[in-house]
């Protein structure tokens, strides 16, 4: 046998191992590629599912974006139109939801202004149900609604409210409002972040300064709103901190187990309780949100 008929079959267990490996990953990730409505929506699936840059690399990738790209791009989607990237809530609905997120501050200090009995109890249920309302629960856990997180955030709150009286209430209760329009903002500067972004470390590095500024934007509205129904900053604003991680952690599908808790610490009858809850919950959520996968639409 000459070299020039040797080469040929020594040359195709080459070929074979230089295959197509972003075919199989394809295979593999099909439903995620076919309702995915745009690249995004896949790189944060993949680094759901534990991918990472150097992951990618092995896919002859330099990243997970650029890898979400060419599935992207090689998946098949027949004749229907390709959903819009970049839908955004109209104006219309955006305001209607700040506007029942002003209604717990807004009954409870009602409540408390009028010097009802139970307006400790009302201020309680309604900003435990402003972790939740409006908006939605949140992707994780299969979608089942977080039942065991707001019973312990109504022992949490009410157990406060009972040994701190009714203003404690009022000003977690107002604290929704920003609370909400806080989150909003952040959820819709993260989401233009990982538009952005060309690597799962760039997005990272761009997503927890926005968290901190989110954290203290809040915070100071937290203290105006302590201020307001005139209740102790100490008291108020650790504990609004502590519920506004917790309405950010569900509201991106977050772990739920971190949260209970944290919400379970905030239940031991000690000074720095609250505080210690609040902060690890705090360390929680930069590294969930700063994952493209948080801010995945569901």
């Amino acid at each position: 046998m000459t070299l020039d008929e040797a080469a040929p079959v020594a040359s195709a267990p080459r070929r074979r191992a230089a295959g197509d490996p972003v075919k199989a990953l394809l295979h593999r990730h099909r439903a995620l590629c076919e309702r995915a409505v745009d690249p995004l929506e896949i790189a944060a699936g993949l680094e759901a599912q534990g991918m990472t840059d150097r992951t990618a690399a092995r896919f002859r990738h330099r990243d997970v974006f650029s890898l979400a790209e060419e599935l992207y791009a090689r998946t098949p989607r027949g004749d229907e139109p390709a959903a819009p990237s970049a839908a955004r809530p109209s104006d219309t609905r955006a305001l209607r939801g700040f506007g029942c997120a002003l209604l717990p501050g807004a009954l409870a200090l009602g409540a408390g202004a009028a010097g009802m009995p139970f307006a400790g109890a009302a201020a309680v249920l309604v900003t435990v149900a402003a972790l939740v309302w409006p908006g939605r629960p949140g992707r994780g856990a299969a979608g089942r609604f977080p039942y065991a997180v707001l019973l312990l955030a109504a022992a949490a709150v009410g157990w406060a409210v009972y040994r701190h009286g009714t203003p404690l209430g009022v000003a977690l209760a107002l604290a929704a409002a920003p609370g909400h329009l806080v989150g909003a903002v952040f959820a819709a500067r993260a989401r233009s972040r990982l538009a952005g972004s060309r690597a799962l470390e760039d997005f990272a590095d761009r997503a927890r300064p926005l968290l901190f500024a989110a954290v203290l934007a809040f915070g100071a509205a937290a203290a105006g709103a302590a201020a307001l129904a005139g209740t102790p900053l100490g008291l108020a604003v650790p504990l609004a901190a502590l519920l506004f991680l917790t309405r950010l952690l569900l509201g991106h599908g977050a772990p739920r187990g971190p949260v209970a808790a944290a919400l379970a610490l905030a239940l031991v009858p000690t000074p720095l309780a609250v505080p210690a809850a609040a902060s690890g919950l705090l360390v929680h959520a930069v590294l969930a949100l700063s994952r493209a996968s948080a801010h995945a639409r569901p």
